[in-house]
């Protein structure tokens, strides 16, 4: 587990208004971490083009992802491996995650806005689940950026060490081409062992290995 660290809050407004937007990217791939993002937003520097990180294009999440961490009053950025990711299971590695990055804003957020119907159970505040929040709620929607931004970079980078995958095109995701890579190369120590297609290949590697010979 990675931190990135917090913004300079040094001057800061009323903290009654301290309210942290909390999303995630990553769940669904075979491969690398899920990030996971908390930022609070400064009401006196208002950003621009805020929306849901996966309606937004590449280009122009990169051009947003420098003005959040210039301009928000705090933000962290928490990245969790796929080994801690088949410890836990994705759904209670996300949660903890969240709970991390929360965890990790200075000044601490009063209320903690949660994109999705769940809410980690350790949250250092209250808490609201908050469905479609990546869309309705600025402050959800920056986290939602700085996590997507975030884990994308890691992933092009884990494409220059893990060549042959494809990471850096399709980010990990289950698409027909990384899924054909599995099947010719293996899984690779970055692949989630606890997903269905990476465990199948193991199963089937170890049956094989099994079978005695004739």
């Amino acid at each position: 587990m990675h931190t990135f660290p917090a913004a300079d809050t040094s001057t800061l407004p009323n903290h009654d208004l301290l309210k942290a937007g909390v999303d995630e990217a990553g769940r669904g791939p075979l491969a690398g971490p899920v990030v996971v993002a908390a930022v609070i937003l400064d009401p006196t520097r208002p950003i621009a083009g805020l929306d849901d990180s996966k309606k937004l294009s590449e280009k122009r999440r990169e051009a947003l992802y420098p003005h959040i961490v210039e301009d928000a009053l705090a933000h962290c950025v928490i990245v969790v491996e796929a080994e801690e990711i088949d410890r836990l299971n994705i759904f209670q590695a996300t949660m903890a995650g969240m709970s991390r990055a929360v965890a990790g804003l200075v000044p601490a957020a009063q209320e903690a806005l949660v994109d999705g119907n769940k809410l980690p159970k350790d949250l250092p505040c209250p808490g609201r689940a908050i469905v479609g929040g990546d869309a309705s709620e600025p402050a959800i929607s920056a986290a939602s950026i700085l996590a997507k931004v975030t884990r994308d970079r890691l992933m092009v980078a884990l494409d220059a060490s893990y060549p042959g995958y494809g990471f850096a095109v399709h980010k990990g995701y289950p698409t027909p081409a990384h899924l054909a890579a599995l099947q010719r190369l293996g899984p690779c120590v970055q692949h989630r062992r606890s997903f269905a297609p990476v465990r199948l290949l193991l199963d089937q590697g170890r049956l094989f290995q099994d079978v005695p010979e004739g």
